[in-house]
């Protein structure tokens, strides 16, 4: 009967063997589940849930502190994981200005950031030239060359949707070729992003933008062919003016002990230069140099002709040089103050 009793499955009851008093209740037909007191009291216990990081959300987390200190390429990684649509602007391979059914192609570039690039003519005592322009700021300021602009009286520039504009010039770096102007009464300009130079690499696929020869708005495609070129620019004004009236090459500097395009006088200064194959001809002076994700890798500043007598003779043989634009962007405070060097 014992037995049969416990095969039941009450023997588990807390009840049983113990004394009966005729006072107390019936113990129940079922197990007593836990005492709902106890269901209740661990309630404080519930900001443990705060603890989960160590699931997905905090490995993005570590890994996005990780990336911060990587740099831009590890943080546009980031940015596609977690969705967020800001990046570094200071990375040339992490801000994506061309739309993404256009990435990686000459027209996509093309497409957005020609806008951001101007035909500048310069007028002084000695003549006129033509060169190029970036936009900085949507109210009108531009970097271009030193040498486009050094000495000028006048200055015009047009846009890329025709629009002519009288400008000033506000500060330049004849020790860098740099210079930037401003756009009077001008508002709402497609300003260029300007990347980060310390990511490009030899082999890069590149587009240059300028107006050589007074053609707005051309647009030709190359690679990086080296890095850290040391070439050697005129700071003497009359130098260009003076190759520019007898119809030369182009501006004149000197590479590896040899003079191009022209005489670049006692005056000269150095700087750490791009070189890049994609063509660049008289005009394209202070014109963009573009990474493949629409930023502003560097300003066009010098390239070699093969320039006989004439400007007949002149052309783009695939030497062509930028100012790297981590030094525009160095740059930029002096060239604001209004330093006039």
């Amino acid at each position: 009967m014992t037995e049969s009793f416990r095969r039941s499955g009450e023997h588990d009851n807390p009840y049983q063997g113990a004394p009966v008093n005729p006072e107390w209740p019936p113990p129940p037909s079922y197990q007593p589940t836990a005492p709902t007191a106890l269901l209740s009291e661990p309630v404080a216990q519930r900001p443990r849930a705060r603890r989960r990081p160590r699931g997905p959300v905090a490995l993005i987390a570590a890994v996005a502190i990780v990336a911060a200190a990587i740099g831009g390429g590890t943080a546009y990684g980031i940015q596609e994981l977690t969705g967020h649509d800001t990046v570094a602007t200071t990375s040339s391979t992490s801000t994506n200005v061309v739309p993404s059914s256009q990435k990686g192609t000459v027209s996509g570039v093309a497409k957005a950031v020609s806008p951001s690039i101007v035909e500048i003519n310069a007028t002084s005592n000695a003549g006129s030239s033509t060169g190029s322009g970036v936009i900085i700021t949507g109210d009108g300021e531009i970097v271009t060359n030193n040498h486009v602009v050094s000495g000028a009286t006048s200055v015009k520039v047009k846009t890329s949707d025709g629009k002519e504009y009288t400008a000033e010039v506000v500060g330049t770096d004849s020790s860098k070729d740099l210079a930037l102007i401003k756009l009077q009464n001008a508002s709402g300009l497609t300003v260029a992003t300007l990347g980060d130079s310390a990511g490009v690499q030899v082999g890069d696929e590149v587009v240059a933008i300028g107006s050589p020869e007074g053609l707005t708005g051309t647009v030709t495609s190359g690679i990086v062919s080296a890095l850290n070129r040391d070439v050697t620019v005129s700071t003497d004004e009359s130098q260009g003016q003076q190759q520019q009236q007898q119809g030369g090459g182009g501006w004149p500097f000197e590479f590896g002990g040899q003079q191009f395009n022209g005489d670049t006088g006692s005056s000269t200064t150095t700087y750490k230069a791009i070189q890049t194959d994609a063509s660049l001809n008289p005009g394209n002076s202070g014109g963009a140099l573009i990474d493949m994700n629409g930023n502003i890798i560097g300003i066009n500043s010098a390239m070699y002709s093969a320039a006989g007598s004439g400007s007949s003779d002149a052309g783009s043989v695939g030497l062509g040089f930028a100012i790297p634009i981590n030094t525009v962007k160095a740059d930029l405070a002096k060239l604001r103050s209004g330093s006039q060097t």
